[in-house]
């Protein structure tokens, strides 16, 4: 049975999908004032500090909590299919995240399709990773992500690693959106148990992003990448959620490769409910647990 907490997260979830149904004709447009209206009512703790900065030509926000080591970095990619979202929305989350690493965390406002399609968003995710690496050096910086920014993560991590390029510490990755082809056979399963499960959403996202590119390109699905080599990953999924099978079949192939991996299930949570930590003591757990993981690599 779920908890009143759980239980008021689900509800806003499904909520949050009829608003998006609702916006429908509206568009991206539509999609994106649901989405910013849905994250302008989480808190955002008025104790840390944001900091606006330009990171290797993209747009980003530093979070600090007191008493965060500015020595040390954690850089995350938001939400939103790859089309919603912002480091704005964001905040709230990157001060929590900050207070439980002891890390500032560096919020990417990476561009967004349609007006920005593949590869773009990725490339941005990247540029951003590069220059908080030149700035502290790559055994000071973890990256993270959540649903699209799961993936980005993974992606640039990849992309860091093919060129030869030093990584960072250490990779977390909340329900990573990371197959734009849906073939995660939860997608189905879990569809009728998710708030979230609706797999058209999915596919309409997948396709405006990646404007016609093949959906199992790795810089686009990092399932479909090369996992060998990467930092240590930690891949975090709710039980329920439509995407459990991207963030199980990421964790597999990097075991298969070779890395250190850690999967993170947690019963009945919700898609990327760490952002509920405001409310949802789940959610503060994992963001706790996930603060540590990051910690331990970054010293």
């Amino acid at each position: 049975m779920l908890t009143p907490q759980n239980q008021a997260v689900h509800e806003s979830n499904r909520q949050l999908l009829a608003d998006f149904f609702a916006a429908a004709e509206a568009g991206p447009d539509g999609f994106r004032r649901v989405y910013d209206d849905f994250f302008s009512g989480f808190d955002v703790p008025t104790e840390a500090n944001y900091t606006e900065v330009d990171a290797g030509g993209v747009p980003a926000i530093w979070c600090d909590a007191p008493g965060t080591d500015l020595s040390k970095a954690i850089v995350h990619f938001h939400s939103g299919g790859y089309m919603l979202g912002s480091a704005h929305g964001y905040r709230g989350f990157g001060a929590r995240l900050s207070a439980a690493s002891g890390a500032r965390v560096l919020l990417v406002d990476y561009r967004l399709a349609p007006e920005f399609c593949f590869p773009t968003p990725a490339d941005d995710a990247v540029a951003a990773l590069r220059w908080t690496i030149a700035e502290l050096g790559h055994d000071r910086v973890a990256v993270s992500g959540d649903s699209a920014g799961g993936a980005l993560a993974l992606v640039a991590l990849q992309t860091l690693r093919d060129a030869g390029e030093p990584l960072p510490v250490a990779g977390l990755s909340f329900s990573p959106f990371a197959d734009l082809a849906v073939t995660g056979a939860s997608v189905t399963t879990n569809e009728e148990v998710d708030p979230l499960g609706a797999p058209a959403l999915y596919k309409q996202m997948a396709a405006l992003y990646l404007n016609g590119a093949d959906p199992m390109t790795p810089k686009a699905s990092p399932l479909y990448g090369d996992f060998a080599g990467l930092p240590p990953l930690l891949i975090c999924a709710g039980s329920i959620e439509s995407l459990l099978d991207d963030a199980t079949r990421c964790a597999s192939r990097a075991e298969q490769a070779g890395v250190e991996v850690t999967l993170h299930i947690v019963q009945d949570m919700v898609h990327i409910w760490p952002i509920f930590a405001d409310r949802l003591p789940e959610a503060e757990d994992t963001l706790k647990h996930a603060g540590a993981f990051a910690a331990e690599h970054l010293a």
